[in-house]
């Protein structure tokens, strides 16, 4: 995906165009309304990601600005203000989501992505396929070369985002936020050993191996 950052804290869209980019997708940035509104006119996006206090031209107001050009691209709206009342501001004003700061990358990251299946709803997928690797969703199976693999839940789990990104690098920190929940680093090895156990079970009985580690960045699930 294609997604545009319009947000005047450049250290809070580093960190999201970094985490954006670590999951696979192509993240541009614009300093305030302004300059995003022309960004957003100048090319296609699948998303954007609009913090809603900036100088010049607020969000709400850029997002206005979009809706009136009849410009139908989703919008996550990123904001301090998190009454009842905020929320409701913005999205009447054209936002499609609604995200209180401060917040995790993996719930941005998972906003972001619902949102482009909104768009697409052809994108919704019950089946994930990895080289001869295979996730049912609703049957919670997982069968590689036609044999069955019995995962333990957060195995499944672990196993199902590592698909969902495949061929992306998958940081530690996304996995702990995404798959344990954590919003903080527990000092343990928790990751490894699940990590061990997944191979165990999706590599080891086979002749090739689909999970890699990417030494100092995380893991990539790739056929």
């Amino acid at each position: 995906m294609r997604i545009l950052i319009v947000e005047d804290d450049r250290e809070a869209a580093s960190y999201i165009r970094k985490g954006l980019r670590e999951s696979g997708h192509v993240a541009d940035h614009a300093g305030d309304g302004e300059e995003g509104l022309e960004m957003a006119r100048a090319a296609e996006y699948d998303v954007l990601v609009v913090d809603r206090m900036m100088p010049r031209m607020d969000g709400l107001s850029m997002v206005e600005a979009l809706r009136a050009d009849d410009d139908r691209t989703p919008v996550l709206i990123l904001s301090a203000l998190g009454e009842v009342d905020d929320r409701v501001e913005g999205l009447k004003a054209g936002g499609d989501d609604y995200l209180v700061k401060p917040y995790a990358f993996a719930e941005l990251l998972a906003r972001v992505e619902a949102l482009a299946r909104r768009r697409d709803p052809d994108t919704v997928r019950t089946k994930l396929v990895v080289g001869d690797l295979e996730m049912d969703l609703l049957a919670r199976t997982v069968i590689r070369e036609g044999e069955d693999i019995l995962l333990q839940p957060r195995e499944f789990r672990l196993l199902e985002f590592l698909m969902k990104h495949s061929g992306q690098v998958v940081t530690r920190t996304m996995l702990l936020e995404k798959v344990w929940d954590y919003h903080f680093d527990p000092q343990t090895n928790v990751i490894d050993v699940h990590i061990s156990r997944l191979r165990s079970k999706i590599d080891k009985p086979f002749p090739r191996s689909l999970l890699h580690t990417v030494r100092g960045a995380g893991y990539r699930l790739q056929a």
